[in-house]
């Protein structure tokens, strides 16, 4: 590409190596969550949310296991403001949930902000300042003690504010645009904010660390945070927070990185909704460590029901493929994994296994609330022998043998091939109903009863177009008995090569579904299928389809 000469690396990488993250293996344990949805998601969309989306929206995000929410930036608008004296007049905050808001270092906002925070019973106060080289030189042209100074009038007024306001408050301090400032001047800016604070056991003070714009790989990102873990201030009294945006389709690996580095919190939106290429997606990170063992302490257990919520109050999309909450994530159109899912499926049956291994499926979709038959086994032309089998079995409960499981797979790819679409199990079951199941249009069984003699005696009505006849023959069991009735009575040649049967159903009461293949006189097998109350009936039945199929080529 043209202009590459114009790009330069604009981040600042640690004044030593710092790569103890490197040594661990995975993340241990849940971060604490604070969900941005309403702050930096909701100010990314094109159509802001409204009161009472907000306020639906928030309670889901408590029913979901959030215990720290940023409702906002109250100063901002009058919409902010009253959304955040909603909740504290309404009493709409469960006691177990701190709310947390936004202020610049700007003493009329920070007056604003904690007017509307009157009343709340806990509440976290984030301020921020732009600390990079891009944003010292070209907006704000001041010096780094400059900078520092904005800092430090913001940190006094949070004391200041907060000894006059009614209720209890802690504070956060983000050195905006972190990625692009220099390590040691991050340093000494969040040191500055730490000893106004003056944090303690009991009263922590978060020290936020922001990807505002993603500039550096994500191992270069984890060396910033350790970094900055092991030069601050009172670090047994900090929670070191995360703010990952996405520029660079690295907010994930980013925040995991980050916690393996050294940090303690987690801010970010459902399914990564947030300004330019949006925010760290919490869904995927939490799953992520769900997907390892980690329980998140947040409840995906219906993602479903957490898309529906989230598409409806900000009118966005999740795309079809985003990590576990997509629709279409645990779906396999391809033959080869359709076939491997289901004999890992079978695997976990047969070793009653207690550890999720299945092949392609990197946790188990139940656990999100998706289903086998909807959501992992999707039919297309892409789609295999194995995959149509399991399809049938899991949700209708046919067993095929395998070389008809293998014919029928052809037949239902050729559908869906000629429809250029994908196929619904009821359109699959549709498909073999018509194809296999009782089939009557050239040959019919109309009564069938039997007598035990040296072998089995057979008297079998059949009708084939206007003609019936009652025909009688013999055989070494009922099916061979009624093979031989019609080879003899009808004149119709073939070998009855294969016979399979089961009950559809556990139940006692269940109908027996039976799978006969016959080679005709052109030496092709031909496959049919019969469903009776009577297991006699239903191989009869299988027999007579298998007939038909023959005789309609």
């Amino acid at each position: 590409m043209k202009n590459a000469e114009k790009y330069a690396i604009g981040y600042f990488a640690p004044p030593e190596r710092c790569l103890k993250w490197a040594m661990k293996d995975h993340i241990e344990k849940a971060p604490i969550w604070c969900s941005v949805d309403l702050r930096d998601g909701n100010q990314s969309l094109i159509v802001p949310m409204s009161l009472e989306e907000k306020i639906e929206f928030f309670k889901f995000l408590c029913q979901l296991g959030f215990k720290e929410i940023e409702v906002g930036f109250p100063a901002a608008s009058e919409t902010e403001y009253a959304f955040l004296r909603t909740l504290i007049e309404q009493d709409l905050i469960p006691d177990d949930v701190v709310i947390q808001v936004l202020t610049q270092s700007r003493e009329h906002i920070i007056k604003k902000t904690f007017e509307a925070l009157r009343g709340v019973k806990q509440a976290v106060v984030h301020l921020y300042n732009s600390t990079s080289v891009a944003q010292r030189e070209q907006v704000f042209r001041k010096s780094k003690d400059e900078i520092i100074d904005i800092a430090v009038f913001g940190a006094k007024l949070l004391n200041q504010y907060a000894a006059e306001t009614e209720g209890n408050f802690s504070f956060e301090y983000s050195p905006e645009s972190f990625t692009g400032t220099e390590m040691e001047f991050a340093r000494d800016i969040c040191n500055a904010v730490i000893d106004i604070w003056k944090p303690t056991p009991e009263k922590k003070v978060i020290i936020n660390l922001p990807v505002t714009v993603s500039m550096s790989m994500p191992h270069i990102y984890a060396s910033q945070i350790e970094w900055m873990c092991e030069n601050l201030n009172h670090r047994e009294n900090l929670i070191i927070s995360l703010h990952p945006h996405n520029d660079r389709g690295c907010a994930v690996a980013d925040s995991e990185l980050g916690l393996l580095a050294g940090a303690d919190r987690i801010e970010g939106t459902l399914f990564g909704n947030g300004e330019r290429t949006g925010n760290v997606d919490i869904v995927t990170l939490a799953l992520n460590m769900f997907s390892h063992g980690v329980d998140p302490q947040l409840n995906f257990e219906n993602l479903p029901e957490v898309v529906a919520l989230y598409e409806k109050v900000t009118r966005m999309h999740v795309y079809e493929r985003q990590p576990y909450s997509g629709a279409l994530v645990f779906a396999a159109f391809s033959g080869s994994h359709q076939d491997a899912i289901a004999k890992g499926m079978k695997w976990r049956e047969e070793k009653n296994c207690a550890r999720w291994t299945v092949p392609y499926l990197p946790i188990d979709p139940h656990d999100v609330g998706r289903e086998y038959e909807a959501d992992v086994i999707r039919i297309n032309s892409q789609s295999g022998k194995g995959g149509i089998g399991y399809l049938l079995q899991q949700k209708y409960g046919f067993q095929l043998p395998g070389k008809m499981r293998e014919e029928f797979g052809y037949l239902v790819k050729s559908v869906s091939d000629h429809a250029h679409k994908e196929l619904q199990p009821e359109e699959v079951h549709e498909i073999f109903q018509q194809n296999y199941v009782n089939l009557s249009h050239s040959l019919e069984l109309l009564e069938a009863h039997f007598t035990q003699t040296q072998g089995i005696h057979a008297t079998v009505t059949l009708r084939r177009g206007q003609q019936t006849q009652v025909i009688e023959a013999d055989g070494n069991g009922r099916l061979d008995a009624i093979a031989n009735a019609i080879r003899d009575g009808m004149g119709i040649s073939f070998t009855l090569t294969s016979y399979t049967e089961h009950a559809l159903e556990s139940r006692s009461s269940s109908k027996a579904c039976s799978y006969v293949s016959i080679t005709g006189t052109d030496g092709k097998t031909y496959w049919g299928a019969g469903i009776h109350s009577d297991i006699i009936m239903s191989s009869a039945f299988a027999l007579i389809s298998a007939v038909n199929r023959m005789l309609a080529q």
